[in-house]
Order: structure tokens, then C-alpha cells, then sequence
């Protein structure tokens, strides 16, 4: 045991370097599998016109369409059973596996969730393409993990890195990759994991950018910045973002458990019902079926009514949750930002016609609107600051999306809505039933970080009752590690390093992180 231990901290002081050129490799491999990802969504995306275009006004060829599209809901079922954990965005699952909760087996994953998100988007299915990106991308990084043998420890970090990986390529959002992995899925600001996950989420980039080029997702034009004058609406746009995230985090909960909780419904026939509405859909209403960048683009660039802008956020709303609740593979990621979007372009609708704003900054509401219910439904207010930037390629926003965004985020915690990543991982436990890790008996390492207003702060570390199974190696502090002893006093940032077994890494990481957590 001694020399297992005494191996493992010796390779975690050279983690920095050896995690570099391992990110530089997911990176790569993650953003070569996104952008096959991406060109097969966009294949879907554009024979599903040509085939409903094809099939309108003929009984005949609209009858032949629901029947593929029953043959599409068929065959996704069968990847669901095949590999359950494809199920949704995939976020959950990632999260599960880096709190020892849930092992994911990659070499299944990876084809399965591909193919799955491919049919999804070819039956219409209003899903996002982001989550499981994110999902690869971290099979990706696990993957090459098993591949080059390496331990449970370092196997999270790469995991961090395919996840980042995969958002930049996504997205064309390296910085957001590089956030929303560490702010959502590490939880853990380290040098080095953030260096590692930096060269990963830019190769992913650079992959992704030579192949589909460099623009951003939206070309929304932005006149000119909001006024100060309209802070005061910005700060309405928070609390009713706030109160609308809360709502749509309870409501995707409710119709997950309608799902659920329905007798004589399997996994098939539970898809069937998203896809027989985008048939409905598809020969009614186009506009609903698909990620919703059309949508977002005809907001930004048409005068449209307050009645339709109201009448495609509902139907989409509605939409979106009866697709998601199914369990079919796809995000809710971009969606949520297609509807934050329409809250914003109502909102600033209902301003122009009662609260004297001019028309040219209703663009800016909707972009604000994005950030503010991202914020609000996942709880990563840096990550959709940075993400909406670089998606929309404007820096004039920074201190009205830092403004609304944190509105939202207090509104939604203090309504008691917990982030939706969260409630999914839970649904998906609670599903498994026991929450076990797979035991190999290795000896992993976990860095936490000392939050101010925590227990830990300013104390010792002989007054703190550790977890069990729990052995603190080191305290890093600044670009200083010190040793700890018995009197080592922990200060605000430091991050701890604990050693456990693997089998214990889950009960450790929720006791270590309710110990570092502020104490209001």
C-alpha cells in the first residue's frame, strides 16, 4: 500500500507537464469526433426539410414519413437499452462519474450517443447538440485514459478535458469550454487542471474552426450598447428570468416523472411520443422542429409581433420538455438558450410598447436574456457570460450580461430551485439505486478548494473531523505546496489534496465538499 501511495503522489507532482500533452491529445481526438458530430447533425437537419418538403400534400408520402418515423423511435430505444447512459444530454452522467457515483463505458457510449443524437435530429426532435458533445468529448478523454492505462485520478482530469473539448468544438467557444468544465464539472479552479483543460478546449477549437470555419454560432447585430437609463429594466429581466428558469427546471422534473410514472410504456414507446409530435409538427408548425437557430435568427432579424414571439416561446417550451422528458438523446443546452432568447425579445417588446424603449436595443434583451436563463436553470453564471461573448462575437455586452446574469442566479437560489444538472444526476441515481463506485482498489486523489466562510477556513487541521478512509497529502497554496501537520493552519483558496480509496470516492467528495462549502 505504501508503495502504491508513495507512486501516486509522485506522479501527481509532474501532473502539470504530463497533463498537457495529454490534453493536447483529447483536444485533438475530441474535436475531430465533434465535428463529424456536428456535419452528421447538419446532414440531418437538411435532409429532414427536403423529406418534408417532399411529403407535403401527399396522404401517401405523409403516411411512408410516420412510418420511418416510428422505425427512428424504434431504433433508438434499442440504443437506450443497449447503453442507458446515453439517455438525455449526458451532462448528468459526467458529473456522476466524476463524484464516483457512475462508470460509463466509453467504447459504448461513444458510437451509441453519436448515432443516437444523429436520429434524434433527423426525426425533428427539438434536442441541442452541446450536451452530448460534452459527453463524447469526455468519452473521448476517457477513452484515451484506459488507453494509456492510467490511473482513476488522472482519468478525471482527462475527463474534464474531453468535456471542454467537446462545448469549444460545439460551440466555437474555447473559453466557455474551458468555464463550464471547470465551473460545472470539476468544480475545481487548480493550475493544473486548468492548464490541461485550456490546450485541450483550444485544440478542440482549432479542429473544429479549420474544418467548419471561424464565425460565431449567431451574427446578431448589436447596435450599440443598453444606456444606463435601462439598467432598471435590467434588473426586471433577472427576476423574471429568474422566476421563469426556477419554473422550467420544475416543469422538464414534472414531465420527466410523467414519463416515469406511466404504466404500460416502455423505452420505445416513450419516443414515440416526441416523434410522432414532430411528424404532428413537421407538416404544421417546421419552425418548432430541430436545435431552434432559425428561430433565434428570424427573432433577431425580423420585426415580429408580441402575440408570435409569445406563441413560439410556448410552443417550443412545451416541445422541447415532451422531447427531453422521453429520455432521448440530445441537450436541453442550446434549447434553453433559444427560449431565454424569446423571453428577452418578449420582454423588450412589451418595453418598446409600454416602458419607452427604443427598438434597436431589442436585440441586446435577447442576448442578455440567453445569459440570464442559462444562469438561472444550470447555475453557472461565468460560463454563460462567457459563453453568450463568444457565441455572438460581442465584448459590448460584459457588464449588462454580468448584471443580469447574477439577478437571475439569486432569484432562482432563493426560490430553492436547485441547478437542473443536479436534479438529473439525482433522478439518475435514484433509478440505480445503489450509488456504487466499481472498486479496483486504486488510490485516488481529489482536490478541494477552501471557500471563504467555511468551516475550514482559518482552522487547524487537527480541529477538523476529516471523512473516514480520507488522508490528507498536501495543501496547495499559490504555486506553494506545504505538507500538512497536525497545526497547519488552512487559509481561504487553498486546495486540499485527499487521498482515498475508490470505492470511497463518492461519500468522500460530498463530506469534503459540505466541509469547504461557505457557512452562512
Amino acid at each position: 500500500m505504501e508503495k502504491d501511495t508513495s507512486s501516486t503522489i509522485r506522479r501527481a507532482e509532474r501532473f502539470q507537464m504530463i497533463l498537457i500533452g495529454e490534453g493536447l491529445v483529447v483536444g485533438g481526438i475530441a474535436g475531430l469526433v465533434i465535428v463529424l458530430y456536428r456535419m452528421f447533425l447538419e446532414y440531418a437537419g437538411k435532409w429532414l426539410n427536403m423529406i418534408l418538403e417532399f411529403c407535403k400534400g401527399n396522404p401517401i408520402r405523409i403516411a411512408g414519413w410516420f412510418l420511418v418515423l416510428f422505425v427512428l423511435a424504434w431504433l433508438v430505444g434499442k440504443l437506450l437499452k443497449y447503453e442507458p447512459m446515453i439517455s438525455g444530454s449526458g451532462i448528468p452522467q459526467l458529473e456522476g462519474e466524476m463524484t464516483g457515483k457512475l462508470d460509463q463505458r466509453w467504447w459504448r457510449v461513444l458510437p451509441a450517443k453519436f448515432l443516437g443524437g444523429f436520429l434524434c435530429l433527423l426525426g425533428g426532435l427539438a434536442l441541442g447538440r452541446e450536451g452530448p458533445s460534452i459527453q463524447l468529448g469526455a468519452m473521448v478523454g476517457k477513452g484515451v485514459s484506459k488507453g494509456m492505462e492510467r490511473g482513476v485520478t488522472e482519468e478525471k482530469y482527462l475527463l474534464t478535458c474531453g468535456a471542454s473539448a467537446g462545448l469549444a468544438a460545439a460551440f466555437h467557444a474555447p473559453l466557455a469550454g474551458v468555464m463550464f468544465s471547470l465551473e460545472e464539472v470539476h468544480k475545481n479552479f487548480s493550475v493544473s487542471v486548468l492548464v490541461s483543460v485550456m490546450t485541450a478546449s483550444l485544440s478542440a477549437d482549432f479542429m473544429a474552426s479549420t474544418v467548419m470555419g471561424v464565425d460565431s454560432v449567431f451574427q446578431f447585430q448589436i447596435i450599440r450598447p443598453l444606456p444606463p437609463e435601462y439598467y432598471g429594466m435590467i434588473l426586471l429581466l433577472g427576476i423574471v428570468l429568474g422566476v421563469l428558469g426556477a419554473f422550467y427546471n420544475w416543469f422538464t422534473l414534472k414531465v420527466q416523472s410523467f414519463y416515469r410514472n406511466a404504466k404500460g410504456l416502455s423505452v420505445t414507446k416513450k419516443l414515440m411520443i416526441p416523434f410522432l409530435c414532430a411528424g404532428v409538427l413537421g407538416f404544421t408548425m417546421p419552425e418548432f422542429l430541430g436545435s431552434g437557430h432559425a428561430l433565434l435568427d428570424y427573432l433577431t432579424t425580423e420585426d415580429v409581433m408580441l402575440g408570435t414571439i409569445l406563441f413560439f416561446l410556448a410552443g417550443r417550451f412545451i416541445f422541447s420538455a415532451v422531447c427531453f422528458g422521453s429520455g432521448a438523446p440530445g441537450g436541453i443546452f442550446f434549447p434553453l438558450l433559444v427560449l431565454g432568447g424569446f423571453i428577452g425579445g418578449a420582454f423588450a417588446t412589451v418595453g418598446v410598447h409600454y416602458m419607452g424603449l427604443d427598438m434597436m436595443y431589442i436585440n441586446n434583451f435577447v442576448v442578455l436574456a440567453m445569459a440570464g436563463y442559462f444562469a438561472a436553470i444550470v447555475r453557472a453564471p461565468l460560463t454563460g457570460i462567457i459563453l453568450i461573448f463568444e457565441m455572438t462575437g460581442s465584448l459590448s455586452q460584459m457588464m449588462t450580461l454580468s448584471i443580469v446574469s447574477v439577478v437571475a442566479y439569486v432569484v432562482a437560489t432563493l426560490l430553492r430551485s436547485k441547478p437542473i444538472y443536479e436534479s438529473l444526476l439525482e433522478r439518475i441515481l435514484e433509478q440505480r439505486g445503489e450509488e456504487k463506485a466499481v472498486d479496483h482498489g486504486e488510490k485516488v486523489l481529489q482536490n478541494f478548494v477552501v471557500l471563504q466562510g467555511s468551516r475550514l477556513e482559518e482552522a487547524l487541521i487537527k480541529e477538523i473531523e476529516w471523512p473516514r478512509n480520507c488522508l490528507i497529502v498536501a495543501v496547495q497554496r499559490g504555486s506553494d505546496e506545504i505538507i500538512p501537520r497536525g497545526g497547519t493552519k488552512l487559509r481561504t483558496g487553498d486546495v486540499i489534496v485527499a487521498m482515498t480509496n475508490e470505492r470511497e470516492i463518492a461519500a468522500v467528495h460530498d463530506e469534503m465538499e459540505k466541509l469547504c462549502r461557505e457557512v452562512f
